[in-house]
């Protein structure tokens, strides 16, 4: 698996098929480098995108991976992948959210991330927050 920042050419596919993102926001992530495609060769089998959380700690806000593509490790690899990044950038800790019926709060607490929160939203699952020292 090769793990890309986005570029232009990825806008149509990101804005085909990330609903959690406003489509006017799209260019400017993929311009700041906050959006990767995940590939096996030149096919796309995913996407990770992330920001920054007041302004100064940086948040993962999706990864996807096509379902043939899960457990294979590659949502691991790509996490690992951000955390160096952001680890050579010099940011101390990382953060994610998942909603609590969801299994991906399983994967990130293997990854080291510790439950540091919860926020509620009226007629949405509990929306459990993550950090990890980096």
């Amino acid at each position: 698996m090769e793990i890309e920042f986005a570029t232009e050419a990825d806008y149509t596919y990101i804005a085909d098929r990330d609903q959690h993102i406003a489509k006017a926001l799209i260019a400017s992530k993929i311009r700041e480098k906050e959006i990767f495609m995940l590939r096996d060769s030149s096919e796309v089998i995913g996407r990770m995108r992330y920001g920054y959380l007041w302004d100064n700690t940086p948040f993962m806000n999706l990864i996807w991976l096509d379902e043939p593509y899960r457990g294979k490790g590659y949502g691991k690899e790509t996490v690992l992948h951000w955390e160096q990044l952001m680890r050579q950038q010099g940011y101390p800790t990382a953060m994610t959210s998942t909603q609590s019926n969801e299994d991906a709060q399983h994967f990130y607490r293997k990854l080291g991330y510790k439950d540091a929160g919860c926020l509620m939203q009226e007629n949405d699952p509990m929306e459990i927050l993550f950090t990890k020292k980096l």
